[in-house]
C-alpha cells in the first residue's frame, strides 16, 4: 500500500514533477510483487485466498482514494496534502511494523526476532528519502512520513545494539535442535559396543 500511495502521490495531477518518486516506488513495488507470488506460489490454497481477499480490499481502497482525490480536490496543493497525509499514514504504519517485534525483544531479552537489516535498512531508508524531502523544494509529506520512520528506525537499531551487547543468549544456545537432537540419538545407537 505504501508504494502505490507514493506512485499516486508522485503522478503529475497530484504532485508535478516527482519522477523519482514515482520511480524509486515502483521498483518498490514491483519487488512486493514479486516477493508476493513466489510466496503465493508456494503457500495452502487458503492463505492464497485471503491473498486475494486483501489485494482486492486494497484495489478499492485505493480506487476510491483515487477518486476522492480527482473529483473533490481541484488543485494540486490539495490533492497534494489529502494523498501526502494518506502517504504518511501508510509509511508509519509500515516503519513501524518491526516494533511489534521490539516487544517481544525486551520481554526474551534476546534480539533473535528482530532482523538487524530490516532495522538497518528501515533508518537508511528513512534518512535517505528524509535529506530528499529538502533537496528541491521542501515536501513536508516526505519529510514527516520518512523522518519518523528514519527515528524509529533508529530506535529499533538502538534496541538490537542494547541487547547484542547485553549478551543475552538466543534461544538456539538454550535449546538444541530437532536436528541435533536426531544426530546425538542416532550415534548413541550406533556407537554402543557389539557383542
Amino acid at each position: 500500500m505504501n508504494c502505490l500511495f507514493w506512485i499516486f502521490y508522485g503522478i503529475p495531477v497530484v504532485h508535478p514533477d516527482s519522477t523519482l518518486v514515482i520511480t524509486i516506488n515502483s521498483v518498490g513495488l514491483a519487488l512486493e510483487l514479486i516477493y508476493l507470488s513466489i510466496f503465493a506460489i508456494y503457500t495452502s490454497k487458503r492463505n492464497r485466498g485471503i491473498i486475494a481477499f486483501v489485494l482486492f480490499g486494497e484495489a478499492v481502497f485505493l480506487t476510491v482514494i483515487i477518486i476522492i482525490t480527482l473529483f473533490c480536490f481541484h488543485n494540486h496543493t490539495m490533492r497534494s496534502m489529502f494523498v501526502g497525509i494518506i502517504c504518511v499514514v501508510f509509511g508509519i504504519i509500515m516503519y513501524g511494523s518491526p516494533l511489534s517485534i521490539v516487544r517481544k525483544v525486551f520481554k526474551t531479552k534476546s534480539v533473535e526476532f528482530l532482523p538487524f537489516w530490516l532495522c538497518l535498512a528501515g533508518f537508511v531508508n528513512g534518512a535517505v528519502w528524509f535529506t530528499y524531502a529538502f533537496l528541491k523544494t521542501f515536501d513536508p509529506y516526505i519529510a514527516t512520513g520518512n523522518g519518523i520512520g528514519g527515528l524509529l528506525g533508529l530506535f529499533q537499531l538502538c534496541v538490537y545494539a542494547y541487547f547484542s551487547l547485553k549478551g543475552a543468549p538466543k534461544a538456539d544456545d538454550t535449546k538444541p535442535s530437532e536436528v541435533q537432537l536426531q544426530n546425538t540419538a542416532t550415534n548413541r545407537n550406533t556407537s554402543s559396543p557389539q557383542a
